[in-house]
């Protein structure tokens, strides 16, 4: 076998900060660690970061494990929160309030899936909400929160937990803990970039102070503007402004005042949702919206006049257009986080995407010559990422039955992917949901939206009928009771963060932030 040592890749340029550059920078440095990467993250402190995604995923956790994170510490120094899902309100018709948890709905009581034997009760006397045969939907409602496992032995452990927490704050965490392996932070504003004549690849980055930063392999964490990706490259965007209408969004932090709830909440708006997000020091707030059926002032208003607190600083407008780049890898440039596309954040999958461009990269590091076929792969990964997101964010808007504003009934009728037109014809038809081995949003997440959002399916599997009626209604009674019990030995969730030493520690003063 040839010796591949003078073909590896050896240095990368990281072009950005922010949680998309500094998530890359600290992944590398130590999931890599052994192929002696040279890495250097160039990020200006004159361009700002969007900074407003403070809720995860679960699959955060799996990332910071990788690297040997302390969870305690990371809530320390993050401000972070547990959320155990969202809320969503008034998304089906207004008055509604469903969750979508971190966690299975019911437990094993049958052959045929559980949601079957809930919908066979469905509208029958007696037949409990389908949210409280989820733990973790159980115990959001509670303000509980327990790390599943022994401890908590009266209830099922089967559900998991993401974090909400201070993006900006995340970013230094994990830049300091990226420098100290050996990451080298420059500071500057990047002007220019030589492409090959013969291959097209990037070869160097100039700043304005003259430096010039050449590497093997270029990482595009420079945001919407896309700085090497699109200015350079111009692989192009694939506009789904059709699918996901909204395009603007206000974002201000304000004074907590309620309890300290561990999950996110989306309130469907006229023109729009708006977003709460409880950390230790402050509620994150923000208002996406459409501009086509609300002004900017408008939309505004009605963010600041819900708030519950002092706001904290001024709100931020951001502008967007939902896509994705048609080549998130293109050469030797990769584009990780919002320079590789942007869905809105409805179910906080900013970072997770970040964390799917990163694990992805791992799995295919190259060699110096980025072989098409490592390109190819990649982004037929990322594409089916994205698109699944998509599709699970576009069946929040066409499954609703509001009749209050022209934005609700217009995204009701809008013209669907054929991928989701047929999950949703699954699901009524029979009661069928996706079942994806890998990526986000598996069953249960599919489930909460159907049925948070009235859509029933017209029948059920019929191994869902061999139960005999009182049998039926006996075991899902014994479901709801076993989470109600589990759920009541609970500590709450301000309780769980004292007393697990989780409690925020502001950065020292003079401590990059």
């Amino acid at each position: 076998m040839k010796d591949r040592s003078d073909r590896l890749v050896r240095k990368i340029v990281i072009v950005g900060g922010g949680t998309a550059g500094w998530m890359t920078a600290a992944a590398l440095s130590h999931r890599l660690c052994g192929l002696g990467l040279d890495i250097t993250l160039i990020e200006s402190a004159e361009i700002g970061t969007v900074g407003v995604g403070e809720a995860t995923l679960p699959q955060i956790r799996y990332f910071n494990q990788a690297l040997g994170i302390d969870e305690t510490e990371l809530m320390t120094a993050t401000s972070a929160t547990i959320k155990l899902g969202i809320q969503f309100c008034d998304w089906g018709r207004i008055g509604d309030s469903y969750f979508h948890p971190f966690g299975a709905y019911g437990d094993t009581i049958g052959p045929a899936d559980f949601h079957h034997y809930w919908v066979r009760q469905a509208g029958r006397s007696g037949c409990e909400p389908f949210g409280n045969f989820s733990f973790p939907i159980v115990a959001a409602e509670a303000g509980k929160f327990d790390l599943p496992g022994p401890q908590n032995e009266d209830g099922p452990t089967a559900y998991s937990y993401a974090f909400q927490f201070d993006a900006s704050l995340y970013a230094a965490f994990l830049g300091r803990f990226a420098q100290q392996r050996g990451v080298r932070r420059v500071e500057g504003k990047i002007v220019s970039a030589a492409l090959d004549g013969e291959n097209g690849f990037i070869r160097s980055v100039s700043l304005e102070s003259g430096e010039t930063f050449g590497a093997d392999l270029f990482i595009d964490c420079s945001g919407f503007r896309g700085v090497l990706i699109e200015q350079e490259l111009k692989t192009g965007y694939e506009d789904w402004s059709e699918f996901l209408p909204n395009n603007r969004a206000y974002a201000v932090p304000c004074e907590m005042m309620g309890p300290l709830s561990p999950y996110t909440r989306a309130t469907a708006r006229e023109a729009g949702w708006q977003w709460r997000i409880p950390l230790q020091h402050r509620v994150g707030n923000g208002h996406v919206y459409c501009d086509s059926y609300i002004s900017d002032q408008d939309a505004l208003d009605q963010l600041m006049t819900t708030l519950e607190g002092k706001p904290l600083a001024e709100p931020k407008q951001l502008f967007f257009a939902t896509g994705k780049r048609r080549k998130m890898w293109s050469r030797n440039c990769v584009a990780i986080g919002l320079s590789g596309g942007f869905l809105e954040p409805l179910e906080s999958t900013s970072i997770d995407l970040i964390q799917s461009g990163i694990d992805n990269l791992v799995a295919l590091f190259p060699e110096q010559e980025c072989a098409v076929s490592d390109a190819d792969e990649y982004n037929r990964l990322m594409d089916a990422e994205y698109a699944r997101i998509r599709d699970f964010l576009m069946l929040h808007y066409v499954a609703n039955q509001r009749e209050d504003s022209p934005m609700w009934r217009d995204f009701r009728e809008s013209q669907m992917p054929d991928s989701l037109a047929a999950k949703i014809d699954a699901f009524k038809s029979r009661g069928l949901v996706p079942d994806f081995t890998q990526g986000l949003f598996l069953a249960p997440s599919w489930l909460s939206v159907f049925i948070g959002q009235n859509v029933m399916p017209e029948t059920w599997d019929p191994r869902a009928g061999i139960l005999p009626k009182q049998e039926l209604e006996t075991k899902l009674g014994q479901v709801s009771a076993t989470i109600r019990k589990g759920v009541d030995a609970m500590r709450t969730h301000s309780r769980f963060i004292a007393e697990s030493g989780a409690a925020f520690q502001p950065p020292e003063a003079g401590q990059r932030q």
